[in-house]
């Protein structure tokens, strides 16, 4: 009996490993590749931007942000000068891109129950990139300012965001300067 309780141990034991060896077999098969959709040409060869300031949503400033709504559009001004990509311009009608930044506040639920998913909206930039002649959106970026308590921390999270913001558009246009990607 004791022959038979370690045959019939054994080989359910040999029958399991076999089993979870082709569970694996089967789980390591290669990932599909991904597609990659391409990048609007214009946002590549395009030479000249003009920049387009669509201003910030009230009751940002002074609190919970500090200075004024021009503040995202002057730190966006002077980073993608620092870029030395586009050549900015004065007027629209001269450029081959639009870039419009506005901050927002979106309205949203206020104390919603988040567990069935709903939470305040935070408050966020949006880089929007026109081509020009034709006025269509080319490409859209958002991004979120994390909360805080403290107004220099609201300022830091400001600060943090507008940046991520510009890389993701350096990346996408490929305008920064090498060692920032």
């Amino acid at each position: 009996m004791k022959l038979f309780c370690l045959r019939w141990i054994t080989w359910h034991c040999a029958l399991g490993l076999l089993s979870g060896v082709a569970a694996t077999s089967q789980q390591a098969a290669p990932p599909a590749p991904t597609v990659v959709a391409p990048v609007p040409p214009l946002l590549l060869s395009a030479k000249k931007i003009f920049l387009s300031n669509a201003g910030a949503d009230s009751g940002l400033f002074p609190h919970p942000f500090s200075g004024d709504p021009d503040r995202a559009y002057n730190q966006f001004y002077a980073n993608v000068e620092s870029w030395g990509r586009y050549q900015v311009v004065a007027n629209p009608r001269e450029a081959d891109l639009v870039f419009e930044l506005q901050l927002t506040a979106p309205n949203g639920p206020s104390n919603a129950n988040k567990q069935n998913g709903a939470s305040d909206p935070l408050p966020m930039f949006r880089l929007v990139i026109y081509d020009r002649p034709t006025h269509y959106i080319l490409w859209a970026l958002t991004e979120s300012i994390d909360p805080a308590v403290q107004q220099k921390t609201h300022d830091h999270n400001f600060d943090e965001a507008l940046s991520t913001l510009m890389l993701d558009a350096g990346r996408l246009t490929k305008s920064l300067p090498t060692g920032m990607h």
